[in-house]
């Protein structure tokens, strides 16, 4: 897909309509002054093969020109979720906003359930690598923000967008960990210590999008797709049998003190950088920021406002507001991380391959309900 072509036309498409996302303003003009500026911009797109007459319909709205509803599907927590639907709302107030809210694996099988008849407009969040297995139910789409993310950060067909690229951490309580003379954690490795059975938040991989991106990152950085299942046998063993049914309870249980450690993602730690019972590591032994995602669902009702809903997501007003009240880490590359979060290139990544992912999602999830049957 050419994304130069897809850019310009939908920059032009949202030019009024998004100028909170994607800095654009102004309206057509129509004064006889005018007239030979139009005429020139009328030839200019005629000779590149391109067709603005209906973008020029919706260049001439304003926000409260958009009127309906926008169904979201998201497994994001509570508080960013419905800041971010808040915001949308105040600017677009007569497009009507419907949350669904579940885990990851939940809302996908969801959307590829009700394939037929959809229901969901926008999946929004949820791990890239699970997105991209169930590509086939999404529509590509290319953002009007599509300039300020890089290539890394985006499906190679615009089946899913990168909105905050997510760093897997493990939390720790360090009231549990000091009374216990034990320290805290610095790798994926330190988790099999025999000191800490029992004691590790992790949740089911097949509930949790960001469990997944965890167990594919412990599979890369221990041996690799074959020798790293030796590593998660061990790793599951020291579970001692308990397993969390949901991603965010496991920073919460740890803060509350029901585990020492969990297995969580850095926008859910940096959360607690005011509480001094608590703290963070990126493991050592390599760790993976495979980035939340948002993606049109194929044959959606709704489709106009779920490409103004994935546009203001991805907006640089949106953000901000999720970096500085939530702790997300921004994708755009006009915008600094927060404080207390390292740059990507101090942290050690493993070589993270989506494809496999993806694609063996179910084989992979399979093997790891297979290790919890066996021990």
């Amino acid at each position: 897909m050419k994304k130069e072509f897809l850019y310009a036309a939908l920059a032009a498409a949202m030019a009024v309509s998004l100028a909170g996302c994607s800095g654009g303003s102004g309206g057509t003009e129509t004064t006889a002054a005018a007239t030979e500026a139009q005429t020139e911009a009328e030839t200019e797109a005629e000779d590149t093969g391109e067709t603005e007459a209906a973008a020029g319909d919706t260049a001439e709205k304003a926000p409260e020109d958009y009127t309906g509803t926008v169904v979201v599907y998201s497994p994001h927590d509570a508080d960013p979720l419905n800041d971010g639907v808040n915001m949308f709302m105040e600017k677009y107030p007569n497009v009507k906003v419907e949350v669904v809210a579940a885990g990851t694996g939940e809302l996908c099988n969801r959307i590829q359930a009700e394939s037929a008849n959809p229901i969901a407009d926008v999946l929004w969040g949820g791990g890239a690598d699970s997105l991209a297995a169930f590509k086939d139910y999404f529509e590509p789409y290319v953002c009007a923000n599509d300039e300020y993310i890089d290539e890394a950060f985006k499906d190679p067909d615009d089946k899913w967008i990168g909105e905050s690229p997510l760093p897997m951490v493990i939390f720790y309580n360090k009231t549990l960990l000091e009374e216990a003379g034990l320290e805290p954690p610095a790798s994926w490795e330190d988790c099999l210590k025999p000191e800490f059975k029992g004691q590790i938040a992790y949740c089911l991989p097949s509930k949790s999008g960001s469990a997944y991106t965890q167990l594919c990152t412990m599979i890369l950085g221990h041996g690799g797709k074959e020798e790293g299942w030796d590593f998660i046998t061990e790793l599951y063993k020291n579970l001692d049998g308990k397993i969390v049914d949901s991603s965010g309870k496991c920073h919460k249980m740890v803060a509350d003190g029901e585990f020492m450690i969990g297995l969580t993602i850095e926008k859910s730690a940096v959360q607690y950088a005011d509480d001094p019972d608590v703290g963070f590591c990126y493991p050592s032994d390599g760790t993976s920021a495979v980035p939340d995602g948002v993606s049109l669902v194929k044959g959606c009702p709704n489709e106009e406002n779920a490409k103004l809903f994935i546009d203001f997501v991805t907006s640089k007003e949106c953000q901000e507001a999720q970096s500085q009240k939530w702790g997300r880490r921004p994708v755009r590359n006009d915008m600094e991380v927060a404080e207390g979060m390292l740059p990507l290139n101090e942290l050690n990544l493993v070589d993270y391959d989506f494809d496999w992912a993806a694609t063996e999602k179910e084989a992979i999830i399979e093997h790891f309900n297979d290790i919890m049957v066996e021990n």
